[in-house]
């Protein structure tokens, strides 16, 4: 017999006991001799293969599955162990972003995909990139480190987040040279218009095109300066802030300082009065809060009022809500108002001086001040930003 497998004995019983019951039945025994032989037969070919003893390593180590499977379960990475292309053992990484079903499993029918399939089948190590492994954007690094004679260790490396800030990187660059080219093209030309000789300018003409020159230069600046502060915040945003600052009293100076005297009538300040503490950087969340009040006056109806409130929401949070009562924005473009150079309508940003950056940084601030950000609008009756905060204890 071959080695590890065996017939069972209740099955060997009730096949003779079935093959006499036929021969007394009047059966032939030649009948009688082959339905028990093919019986014997049937529980031989079903027995299951035999299950894996021990490996032996190139240093003369012997590990057994419940070895191996205690060598790898902790191991930061998914880690699965094959006989042969079957999975014997699956630590806790693998069970999670696999499936606790594929132990048992042929290593191609759990990953069904061609580039693991390939490696799979080598008879060497080697890894490859695998797509869509956990979704359609995912993205995987596996390796495949064949040892002893039957046995295999695959790893998996999640590279989706590598690759997903390198495309982010890549868009970023692409716009943010596609902002600080128009105000630059816009700039070079009028200034050589301007210094060329042999051109008549009228001076009503001259007085626009220096006008023209300046407002670019500012947006340019204005661009600038929020590429600074982003880059800043991206820096520090696994540096959650530890100064008590007063979120009511910051409020209040912040928005009335991005009012202004010129459209400070349409600023109404609402919530408590009482101080409310937050554990924050104060001159970021005075940004947060300009940001807010600059984009809900730009963008609310010219006659329209802008309510800034700040309130404790009795759970432990502090709630700045500041609301327009513009235009609102359609529902499909709220998901994506806080990428950078998102703009529901270009023209309309850029005449009003916006550089597409104010809600990235908002969300950048919110995130590492350990917050939330909800964005919430009607067409036709404007729009609420809620920032919520945790309250210093």
């Amino acid at each position: 017999m071959e080695q590890g497998r065996t017939l069972p004995l209740a099955g060997v019983l009730i096949a003779v006991v079935a093959g006499i019951g036929l021969a007394l039945a009047g059966t032939s025994l030649l009948v009688a001799a082959a339905t028990v032989l093919v019986w014997l037969a049937t529980l031989w070919l079903v027995q299951p293969p035999p299950a894996p003893t021990a490996a032996r390593t190139d240093v003369g180590i012997a590990l057994t599955p419940e070895g191996m499977r205690d060598l790898v379960e902790h191991s930061g990475l998914p880690t699965v162990i094959l006989d042969g292309n079957r999975v014997i053992v699956a630590n806790a990484g693998a069970r999670e972003t696999l499936g606790p079903h594929i132990i048992g499993q042929d290593a191609r029918v759990a990953l069904r995909h061609p580039a693991a399939v390939d490696l799979l089948n080598r008879t060497s190590g080697g890894s490859a990139t695998i797509q869509g492994l956990t979704g359609p954007q995912s993205s995987w690094q596996m390796s495949r480190q064949p040892f002893g004679d039957r046995f295999a260790l695959v790893e998996l490396i999640n590279r989706t987040a590598e690759i997903d800030i390198s495309r982010a990187h890549t868009d970023f660059v692409a716009n943010a040279s596609h902002e600080l080219r128009t105000p630059l093209a816009s700039i070079i030309g009028y200034v050589e218009t301007l210094i060329d000789k042999s051109a008549t300018i009228e001076p009503e003409q001259r007085e626009r095109f220096l006008g023209i020159v300046l407002r670019e230069a500012r947006r340019l600046q204005e661009l600038v300066a929020d590429l600074m502060s982003l880059s800043q915040i991206e820096a520090e945003k696994h540096d959650q802030p530890r100064e008590h600052v007063d979120l009511v009293a910051l409020a209040g100076r912040a928005a009335r300082d991005s009012a202004g005297a010129a459209r400070h009538d349409r600023l109404r300040l609402g919530g408590q009065a009482a101080p409310l503490a937050v554990l924050g950087d104060p001159k970021q969340l005075e940004q947060l809060v300009r940001n807010l009040v600059d984009n809900a006056l730009k963008y609310g109806a010219a006659d329209s009022e802008v309510t800034v409130e700040v309130e404790n929401d009795g759970r432990g949070m502090a709630v700045l809500k500041v609301r327009d009562r513009g235009d609102g924005i359609p529902s499909q473009h709220i998901p994506h108002l806080t990428r950078r150079f998102y703009r529901v309508d270009p023209g309309r940003s850029r005449a009003a001086g916006g550089t597409g950056l104010g809600l990235a940084i908002v969300k950048h601030i919110v995130e590492r001040h350990r917050g939330r950000l909800d964005i919430a609008s009607r067409v036709g009756e404007g729009t609420t930003v809620t920032v919520r905060l945790p309250i210093a204890s």
